[in-house]
């Protein structure tokens, strides 16, 4: 039997060396035996091929970044140009006709099993490899195992009932008798915990090329699927949570053990902001468990940039003139940054005013977060935003603010103008802080006498906040902003631990994401966000009729085409679709 070898090398997104531009003149590489295709330099291309594909198959409608997803929270407006500009996501915005035939559901569907794919391709060489030829061969495998297991896991955060493909070597008929209900929801985070173990068993402590998870990377995936498992939502009649797992809080604590990212020289940063930075030196800082990697001039014709956010640069004047400007931070996340005297961000009543940077208290975050009309973009000052039609496409419909985090400076070296825009800056998808967070969080669920540890793990976050202000030094001499964050003192019972590490976990992860999935997991999704449609309803026309269905919205529906497709195999989520 003869294999065709279609061999697609993408070191760049490993960071390893440049490439020509392969894309341009790539031919079929010949005929290979069986035994041929074991050679391990194939082996290897395979892997990276599989690599590549988690930034090859993304693209500005969908991000595996799951910004566009993210409107659906409290933290985001869809932004754009008008409710028609993206019409699909409004929809998702307002949680408001949404069809089981808009392209974007189907679309991230695909992208993703494409992802699964390219992997589980990579799985069924390696494990036809001889290890004494191939002795990289089980550290390869818990890679493979790891990106299957980060694929399944958007998945099922956006859809919940998936099909998983673990058999590498499935035939088209055995693909065609999938079932999207074979596991239930907490059986179904097995799986992808069971890919993370092999994964943490086998990945080192350090990887050469920064791309590679390790086994911290592992710690930190197998943390966060934890702390999703521990919510139990298993009748399959509701999206409710009906227990909290103490066991599943018990492996998040085990995972988020500080040691093992010791181990590998992880931990916090020292400023924040470095988080988000382009700068070579920045990148793959001690915070970045996992990160995609992009880069720049790098030999190739474009470089491997990261053009998955080319649809939230905003309006810059003598800039871009034209930039799409989606992705907007909402009134309600920039209201949450709001600090009292002591330096403690108003939980539960933060939104009863907007801010005003001239009179509020405001956690250092805030700026280093959201773009804020009177203050410079991006940190240049040849850049201050205003509220005007210049900076918004909407002209105010969606407000004046913007992202910070996936955008970087007009004239940085880092970036690459377009029809869109490109940079090198890495997307990390695993960072430290998310991780101590989590762990938090499952102590005070716990409630077994650690809420303490858990007020001090904010505090730690905290007081990296209140030092990271390295590109925003001048801003209160110069524009008149105040800045007050402090740790917590004093004890607090379960209820209030709660609140405050939920809180922290908005103003550390605002505009990665994070928010719409959070309160879906909490089971807080249509309280948080009914509230949040009704509020905004009163000055913003965009939610007039939003609603969250409970029971409903907290998942997109499988894909018509996928239901169509599975020989009645699939079965729709609830809620009517």
């Amino acid at each position: 039997m003869k294999k065709i070898i279609y061999i697609v090398l993408m070191l760049a997104t490993l960071g390893m060396t440049s490439c020509s531009d392969f894309l341009d003149d790539q031919k079929p590489q010949g005929t290979l035996s069986d035994e041929q295709v074991k050679d391990p330099k194939y082996v290897d291309n395979l892997v990276i091929s599989a690599y590549a594909i988690f930034i090859s198959a993304e693209d500005i409608n969908s991000s595996f970044s799951m910004w566009n997803f993210d409107v659906r929270s409290d933290d985001a407006y869809k932004g754009g140009n008008g409710t028609s500009d993206g019409d699909v996501f409004h929809q998702l915005e307002i949680e408001q006709g949404v069809l089981t035939t808009n392209w974007n559901i189907s679309d991230m569907w695909q992208r993703l099993y494409n992802c699964i794919s390219r992997v589980n391709t990579a799985i069924s060489l390696l494990d036809q490899v001889d290890a004494s030829s191939y002795p990289k061969k089980s550290e390869r495998l818990a890679e493979m195992k790891f990106l299957r297991a980060y694929a399944h896991f958007l998945l099922k955060r956006l859809y919940k009932n998936i099909p998983f493909i673990i058999d590498a070597n499935l035939t088209a008929a055995q693909y065609n008798t999938l079932s999207n209900r074979e596991y239930t929801n907490d059986q179904g985070w097995q799986v992808i915990i069971d890919d993370l173990m092999e994964a943490y068993n086998n990945l080192p402590v350090h990887q050469a090329d920064k791309g590679r998870p390790t086994k911290a990377s592992a710690a930190a995936f197998l943390t966060k699927v934890y702390m999703y498992k521990a919510y139990h939502q298993d009748n399959e009649n509701t999206n409710e949570v009906t227990s909290i797992s103490k066991d599943d809080l018990l492996k998040a604590i085990q995972f988020s053990d500080p040691a093992i990212y010791s181990a590998g020289g992880y931990g916090l940063e020292s400023d924040f902001h470095n988080n988000f930075r382009p700068e070579p030196q920045y990148e793959n800082g001690k915070e970045s468990l996992w990160a995609m990697q992009y880069s720049i001039n790098d030999g190739t014709k474009n470089g491997n940039l990261n053009w998955s956010y080319g649809l939230i640069v905003p309006n810059i004047p003598g800039v871009t003139d034209g930039g799409c400007d989606f992705y907007k931070p909402s009134q309600n996340l920039v209201n949450a940054y709001r600090t009292d005297a002591n330096g403690h961000p108003y939980i539960g009543t933060f939104n009863t005013k907007d801010y005003d940077k001239t009179t509020d208290y405001a956690d250092p975050r805030l700026f280093l977060t959201v773009g804020i009309p009177g203050l410079p973009y991006e940190f240049n000052p040849k850049f201050i935003m205003d509220q005007s039609a210049t900076w918004s496409r909407s002209n105010g419909l969606y407000g004046y603010y913007v992202t910070l985090k996936q955008n970087v400076d007009p004239e940085s070296p880092y970036l690459k103008k377009g029809a869109w825009w490109g940079t090198s800056e890495n997307r990390i998808v695993f960072r430290y802080a998310d991780v101590l967070l989590e762990r938090a969080e499952a102590l005070v669920q716990l409630n077994d006498g650690r809420i303490n540890e858990a007020i001090n793990i904010v505090n730690e976050i905290r007081n990296r906040a209140k030092q990271s202000t390295g590109a925003i030094s001048n801003y209160q001499s110069d524009y008149g902003v105040r800045m007050n964050i402090m740790p917590y003192l004093g004890t607090y019972n379960q209820t209030e631990a709660l609140n405050i590490v939920k809180m922290e976990r908005r103003l550390e992860m605002g505009m990665e994401s994070e928010r719409f999935f959070d309160l879906v997991r909490w089971g807080e999704a249509d309280i948080v966000l009914n509230k949040y449609f009704a509020e905004e309803a009163s000055h913003c026309s965009i939610y007039t009729n939003a609603h969250f269905t409970k029971n409903k919205n907290e998942y997109l529906p499988i894909p018509y085409a996928q239901i169509a497709a599975s020989n009645g195999n699939y079965k729709q989520n609830i809620g009517q679709w």
